[in-house]
C-alpha cells in the first residue's frame, strides 16, 4: 500500500489526512495517508528517512515550504515562481519533484463559489509566501488590476516585479496597507494575522456594497477577518477551507494520475469542523 504524509509544525490540528482519505476512497486508489510532525533544522533528515521507509511523497506545510524547495531536484515553473514547494513527489527515476498547488487550489475554489475574476479590481492583502504562491495564477485569470498591499511596501513592490511578465493588460501594482482609499470587487486576505487572532491594520474602505472578502484561513464560525468584512458591508465572503480542499486535489492528482471530485469532500470536511 503505497504512503503519503503531510509534514508541518504544528501538525495535529492538519485537515489534510481526512481530505485525502476521502479521495483515495473516492477513488478507489490502494493508499494511506497521515500527518508527521518536523523539527526546523532536520527536515532533510525526515524526508531522507521516511522516503526510505517507502513514502511516495508528502504535502508540505508551514514552516517547511522554503525547505522542500531547497530539497527537490526538480522544480515546476510556478514553483520556482512561489519559491516555495508544497507537494513533493518521488518518481520512478529518482527525480524529487517539486510543486505548488496553492494557486490552482484558489482559483478553482473562486471557480467554485462563482466569483468573477476576469476584468475584476483584486486586491491581495499581504506580500509574503501565501501571496507569492498565488500571484501567478491570479494575474493568468486576466483581471482589470491587481494591487498588492503590505505593511512593508518593498516586499509588495518586489512582487510586482517579479510577476510582472505574467500581468498581460492587467494594472499590477504596490502599495502600503495604510494607503489604501478605494473598494475593491475581489479582497484576498493572504497575510497571518488572522492565524494569531488579528486583523490587518487597513482602512475599511476596501470594502463596497458588491465586494467579495476571501480569507485564505479558515475556521468553522466566520474568520475574523471575514466578520470584520461583513461588518463594514462586504457581499460575499469565503473563507480558504475550499482551496485547501482544491489544493490537496491538484497534490493528488500529481502523485496518482487522477483527480478526485473535491465538492462532496469540502461539504464532508464543512460538516466535520461544525460537530
Amino acid at each position: 500500500m503505497d504512503r503519503y504524509a503531510v509534514i508541518g509544525n504544528p501538525i495535529a490540528q492538519s485537515k489534510s489526512p481526512f481530505i485525502h482519505t476521502l479521495f483515495a476512497r473516492q477513488t478507489q486508489q490502494d493508499m494511506v495517508y497521515d500527518a508527521k510532525l518536523g523539527e526546523p533544522g532536520e527536515f532533510d533528515d525526515l524526508v531522507s528517512r521516511l522516503r526510505g521507509e517507502g513514502y511516495k511523497g508528502f504535502n508540505i506545510t508551514a514552516p517547511f515550504k522554503e525547505d522542500a524547495f531547497a530539497f527537490a531536484t526538480g522544480l515546476s515553473k510556478r514553483a520556482k515562481l512561489a519559491g516555495a514547494v508544497n507537494t513533493l513527489n518521488f518518481t520512478d527515476d529518482g527525480l524529487v519533484f517539486g510543486d505548488t498547488t496553492d494557486g490552482a487550489g484558489l482559483l478553482q475554489d473562486l471557480k467554485d463559489q462563482h466569483v468573477e475574476l476576469r476584468d475584476q479590481r483584486i486586491l491581495l492583502l499581504g506580500a509574503g509566501g501565501a501571496a507569492r504562491g498565488v500571484l501567478q495564477s491570479l494575474l493568468q485569470a486576466q483581471p482589470k488590476s491587481l494591487l498588492i498591499a503590505n505593511r512593508s511596501v518593498d516586499k509588495a513592490e518586489h512582487l510586482a516585479q517579479l510577476f510582472s511578465e505574467f500581468k498581460g493588460d492587467c494594472e499590477l501594482s504596490f502599495t502600503p496597507l495604510d494607503e489604501l482609499s478605494q473598494s475593491f470587487d475581489l479582497v484576498i486576505n493572504s497575510t497571518s494575522a488572522g492565524l494569531h487572532g488579528e486583523l490587518p491594520q487597513i482602512p475599511a474602505a476596501i470594502f463596497g456594497s458588491t465586494t467579495v472578502s476571501y480569507d485564505m484561513s479558515y475556521s468553522a464560525e466566520l474568520t475574523g477577518f471575514n466578520r470584520w468584512a461583513q461588518s463594514h458591508g462586504a457581499a460575499k465572503l469565503v473563507d480558504g477551507l475550499g482551496m485547501l480542499v482544491n489544493q490537496a486535489a491538484e497534490s493528488f492528482s500529481i502523485w496518482r494520475g487522477i483527480r478526485p471530485g473535491t465538492r462532496s469532500v469540502y461539504r464532508e470536511l464543512r460538516r466535520n469542523m461544525s460537530n
